[in-house]
């Protein structure tokens, strides 16, 4: 415990991080159960009204409660986040783990096949899968997991590539260790630290992405609450009401700003361990 203690003091970014994301996963998890308001209910009286003890955040256009729709909001935002990415490493991983151990054919297939897909910027990508697909946020989930699921199968191939002429490898293949228990039992555990800071900080980029792709009418539509389809709703009204877009702003910028925090503590926490193993 006491080591664990020394590490988070000398490591401000994972504690940072750490805080932060687990009040912001609470807030995904429980926050709609608290909310003072139903972020749907329209109120047209008291439509554009300035913060009060009423309404913490004001109200929108439609007389929405802000603060009630940013809690409600996150739950969508960040979730869809986290099941992206999820669902990415899901096929992401495995690809890049037997392709990089097998190699040969397979190998070259997927490798040229990634490469054609990385000829393209991310953003770029996402928007044309999206507008294909049709606006909403089941087809902004399904075009992010396949601009992002490569990432995963590029980075972990080629930390295989590095493991497997190891010693540990070569005695399990020695051993007549099949493939699967080689991968499971030693290369899957090696490239999982790394996933998993990679995946921290990559929350963050698809949340900008998913907020983006809202912004821009592909993603969440009227009257979902997520957090870049407020931005747009509250464009029209950015000299009258700034608080309309400042608002889910600020938490777009400090859920990003969470992750990558976390992401960079990550980092700093397992190149330690590692770098103790060695000595």
């Amino acid at each position: 415990m006491k080591v664990k203690k020394i590490r988070l003091l000398h490591n401000p970014n994972l504690a940072i991080g750490s805080l932060l994301a687990t009040i912001l996963f609470g807030i995904m998890l429980f926050g709609s159960s608290f909310i003072p308001h139903d972020p749907f209910q329209i109120d047209m009286g008291n439509r554009l009204q300035q913060a009060s003890s009423v309404h913490w955040f004001g109200t929108d256009q439609l007389g929405r409660d802000i603060f009630s729709r940013i809690v409600y909001g996150a739950k969508l935002t960040i979730g869809l986040g986290l099941l992206s990415i999820i669902l990415a490493i899901g096929i992401g991983v495995p690809i890049g783990l037997f392709s990089g151990y097998i190699g040969g054919r397979i190998d070259a297939v997927f490798m040229r096949m990634i490469d054609g897909i990385l000829a393209f910027p991310d953003f770029i990508l996402a928007i044309a899968i999206a507008g294909i697909l049709g606006p909403n946020l089941t087809n902004i989930v399904i075009a992010i997991i396949l601009v992002r699921w490569i990432t995963y199968a590029r980075v972990v191939r080629s930390l295989v590539l590095v493991e497997k002429e190891k010693e540990y490898i070569l005695v399990s293949k020695i051993s007549h260790s099949s493939t699967w228990k080689t991968i499971r039992m030693h290369l899957f555990p090696q490239v999982l630290p790394e996933v998993i800071a990679m995946a921290a900080i990559d929350i963050g980029k698809v949340i900008l992405m998913i907020s983006a792709l809202s912004y821009i009418g592909l993603g969440a539509q009227a009257p979902i609450p997520e957090w870049g389809a407020m931005l747009n709703d509250g464009r029209g009204y950015f000299q009258v009401v700034p608080s309309l877009m400042i608002y889910p702003g600020l938490a777009i910028m400090i859920t990003v700003l969470t992750c990558n925090l976390l992401g960079d503590g990550l980092k700093d926490h397992f190149d330690i361990r590692k770098g103790s193993d060695k000595r």
